[in-house]
C-alpha cells in the first residue's frame, strides 16, 4: 500500500469510535479496515454486460461473457454502457430500453457506477431522422433525452450528453440528422441545448462533453460554452493511441491545458493496443481495416508498461476523476485492435495484472489496529468505501475528506 504525499488528494485521515449496542466504548480490541470501492472510477466499455444479464445468448457463449465479467469486476468499479442511438432505436418507437436497463441494474448491484454514451452523436445516430425536417430532428432528439434519461435515473446517473461536437457541424463522410440541426444552433447551441434538456430530466446526474479532438479548438468550445452559462459537470477527454502512446510529455501537456478550466477531467475512452502501432498517415482510425491484427508477447509487456505509466500520471493529477478503458477484451473490441486487458480466450494479459496491483495493492488500504480505551482508533486511507470487521461483526463506512469522528455500533 503506497501512502505518500503524492497522493494526499486521494487520501484522507478518520477517527471512528466504537461502542457497543449499549452505548459503551469497545476498549482493547482488534479491527481491520479495508477499502472495498474506491472513490476514484476506474472503468472500461463493458457491452458484454448486455449478453450476461439479459442471457440472450447459447449456454456456451453466455458461460464465456460470464467468466469475462468476472474478470472485470474483479479491478473495476465503473462501466460505460452503449446508448447510440442507431442501435438503440434502430426501429422508430423500438428502443432497447429493456436489455440496457437489465445490464445497469446487474452492474448497479455489483456496486459499479455506470455511464450511458452518448445520448446526442451525429455517428451511429438514427438513420430515420433523415426523413424529418430540422425541426422535427431537434424534437426527437428532445424526446429521447428525456425517455432515456428518465427510464434510466437511479440506474445511470453519469450521461456523455454530447459527442465530438468539434468535428459535428462539418462532418461529411455521409448525412445524418445530428450534423444537420447542429449546422442550424452551432456548437455551443446544441450543446446548451441538450445540456439543458438533460438537466431538466435527471437534475443531479454528473453531465459530461466529450471528445476525441485535444487541439486548441476543443479548448475554444469549452470556454464558449462556459461563458455562455452552460453547466458542465466534467470534461471527457478521448485518447485512442491506436497510433502509439501519447507519453509522459504529452500526457502532462493534455492535463495542463485542460486543468485550468478547473473542472473535473474524465478520461472517457483510452485505448493501448498489445499489438503494432496503426500507421501514422491514417487521419481517421475507421479507415484502418486490416483482416488480423494480432496481440504479441512483445507488445503486450509494451502496453503493460504504457498502461502502468498512463494511470499512474492520470491518478497522480488532482483534477482527474475517472479512467475509462474503452475495449475490456480484444474480444469484439473496437476496429479490431489488440486493445484489452484481456485477449479473445479471456486469458489476462500483463497489462490486467499491473493494473489490478495497481488498483487493488499499491492504491488500496488494508489496515489492523487496536481501539483505545476509549473505543477509539484512527488510521488514513485511500477515499472509498470500507468495511471495518471486529471478531464476528462487519460494518460499512465511506472514508471521503470530511474529517469529523464517526461512530460505529458492533
Amino acid at each position: 500500500m503506497v501512502q505518500t504525499n503524492e497522493f494526499a488528494h486521494r487520501m484522507a485521515s478518520k477517527t471512528i469510535k466504537l461502542v457497543d449496542k449499549e452505548g459503551y466504548p469497545v476498549a482493547g480490541k482488534e479491527v481491520t479496515l479495508n477499502l472495498t470501492n474506491h472513490k476514484f472510477l476506474f472503468g472500461c466499455g463493458i457491452f458484454d454486460a448486455i449478453e450476461v444479464a439479459n442471457k440472450i445468448v447459447p449456454a456456451d457463449r453466455l458461460a464465456f461473457q460470464e467468466n469475462k465479467l468476472e474478470k472485470f469486476l474483479d479491478v473495476f468499479n465503473s462501466a460505460t454502457l452503449p446508448f447510440y442511438w442507431g442501435t438503440f432505436e434502430p426501429e422508430k418507437g423500438k428502443p432497447r430500453t429493456n436489455e440496457l436497463k437489465a445490464a445497469a441494474q446487474w452492474l448497479k448491484e455489483r456496486n459499479v457506477t455506470v455511464k450511458g454514451h452518448p445520448l446526442c452523436w451525429h455517428t451511429v445516430t438514427a438513420p430515420w431522422l433523415l426523413d424529418m425536417s430540422n425541426e422535427e430532428i431537434l424534437k426527437s432528439q428532445f424526446d429521447r433525452i428525456e425517455r432515456d434519461v428518465t427510464d434510466f435515473k437511479g440506474l445511470i446517473d453519469t450521461w456523455d450528453v454530447i459527442n465530438e461536437v468539434v468535428i459535428m457541424p462539418i462532418f461529411d463522410k455521409y448525412d445524418n440528422g445530428i450534423t444537420r440541426i447542429s449546422k442550424d444552433l452551432g456548437r455551443v447551441g446544441i450543446i446548451k441545448e441538450m445540456f439543458a434538456k438533460t438537466r431538466e430530466f435527471n437534475p443531479g446526474a454528473t453531465l459530461l462533453l466529450n471528445d476525441f479532438n485535444t487541439s486548441i479548438n476543443y479548448e475554444i468550445l469549452i470556454d464558449g460554452c462556459l461563458q455562455a452559462g452552460i453547466s458542465i459537470d466534467a470534461i471527457g477527454i478521448q485518447s485512442h493511441q491506436h497510433q502509439g502512446y501519447w507519453g509522459r510529455e504529452k500526457l502532462e501537456e493534455v492535463l495542463d491545458r485542460f486543468s485550468h478550466f478547473g473542472l473535473p477531467l474524465h478520461f472517457t475512452e483510452n485505448t493501448l493496443t498489445s499489438g503494432h502501432v496503426m500507421p501514422s498517415e491514417i487521419e481517421d482510425l475507421n479507415d484502418y481495416q486490416i483482416p488480423e491484427w494480432p496481440s504479441t508477447p512483445e507488445f503486450e509487456e509494451r502496453q503493460a508498461k504504457e498502461v502502468e505509466e498512463m494511470y499512474s500520471i492520470l491518478f497522480k493529477h488532482p483534477q482527474v476523476e475517472a479512467i475509462t478503458t474503452w475495449s475490456f477484451s480484444d474480444d469484439g473490441a473496437w476496429l479490431g485492435a489488440p486493445a484489452g486487458f484481456v485477449r479473445k480466450d479471456n486469458s489476462p494479459k500483463p497489462a490486467y495484472e499491473v493494473l489490478k496491483k495497481l488498483i487493488k495493492g499499491d492504491w488500496s488500504t488494508n489496515v489492523k489496529c487496536k481501539t483505545d480505551d476509549n473505543g477509539m482508533v484512527s488510521f488514513e486511507g485511500f477515499l472509498g468505501d470500507y468495511d471495518l470487521v471486529c471478531g464476528d461483526k462487519k460494518r460499512s463506512f465511506k472514508l471521503d475528506k470530511v474529517a469529523e469522528t464517526v461512530q460505529i455500533t458492533i
